[in-house]
């Protein structure tokens, strides 16, 4: 798979603050791309630098091969965290406007426009402002006007800011679905769960850093800490406390007859020889080692650095 972006030595300081610092990156064609990091962290002024809106001190930016200039601007889109529409001004007509300043005609404009508004709902909201949407109504403009010029590469700045639950999940299935067709993703969110359901790919940026980066499931398997799920039927007391004793165990639920707790396995120790000692406790119904969450990975990251990406 070829990379659609790559970022070499990207770096940006606003006086004497460095909000990116000689940031890599290599996003592959038609993936979804998780940028993560705590606020303040470089995310935004990353996603800025692509689109233009602000310029890199050192470093270099291409999307296709292609360092960046004017003749970039049609191949993104860009939905950014603070919305940037216009509050007094119809919503058919802005998406027009937007389609048009993309190079669309005005035809092809309104006919995607169309196709956008009717697939989502809104089409009643066409000769509405703004100003007399919720915030949740507007979120759904913005994403139309992101994507109507169907652009190579579609950046998400917190996505779901603003939305209930249901509408969350319309437009999480519309990126997917965006995704399947061949655009490539940037997406960035707080909301680990989505990661977790959307993501392939994820670089984590903390104090303008990039300290990890790679492919989703990887990097929760380097953040294992060699703990397994254990769950027993028809469980025995007999040796419980001796083997409670020889392993660092927590009791997660206990009843007359079923028991199940963490345990976690000795490195000298592997998963087999492990699981053959439980076995005298009673009959084994579950037995899975514990693979953390993104959020668990978020913190542990972001709290001590410990892990380094190998493309640093």
């Amino acid at each position: 798979m070829s990379d659609l972006l790559v970022s070499k030595g990207t770096t940006k300081k606003f006086g004497t603050k460095v909000a990116l610092n000689s940031f890599d990156l290599n996003i592959p064609e038609g993936s979804i791309y998780g940028l993560l990091g705590p606020n303040g962290a470089g995310k935004t002024t990353f996603l800025r630098i692509i689109n233009q809106i602000t310029a890199a001190d050192k470093g270099e930016i291409t999307i296709q091969g292609k360092p960046l200039d004017k003749s970039i601007i049609p191949l993104v889109g860009y939905m950014p965290e603070e919305r940037g529409l216009y509050n007094n001004m119809k919503i058919g007509e802005q998406a027009l406007y937007f389609a048009k300043l993309k190079g669309l005609t005005t035809a092809e404009a309104h006919k995607r426009s169309k196709y956008w508004f009717e697939k989502l709902g809104i089409q009643e909201w066409w000769n509405k402002k703004l100003s007399e949407l919720s915030k949740g109504m507007g979120q759904k403009v913005q994403f139309v006007i992101t994507v109507l010029h169907e652009p190579k590469l579609l950046i998400f700045d917190e996505p779901f800011s603003g939305f209930d639950p249901v509408n969350a999940k319309l437009i999480a299935n519309e990126i997917i679905e965006l995704s399947k067709k061949g655009a490539t993703i940037i997406f960035s969110t707080h909301r680990m769960e989505s990661v977790e359901e959307m993501c392939d790919h994820i670089a984590l940026i903390n104090q303008s850093n990039k300290i990890l980066d790679g492919e989703i499931n990887q990097i929760r398997h380097q953040f294992k800490s060699g703990k397994y799920f254990v769950e027993i039927d028809q469980a025995t007391k007999d040796g419980w406390s001796e083997f409670n004793s020889n392993f660092e165990v927590e009791t997660i639920s206990e009843t007359e007859n079923s028991l199940s707790f963490n345990i976690r396995k000795p490195d000298d120790m592997n998963s087999n020889q492990l699981l053959s000692r439980i076995t005298s406790l009673g009959h084994i119904t579950q037995f899975r080692e514990n693979i953390p969450s993104m959020n668990e990975v978020f913190i542990r990251a972001v709290s001590s650095n410990e892990y380094q990406s190998p493309t640093n």
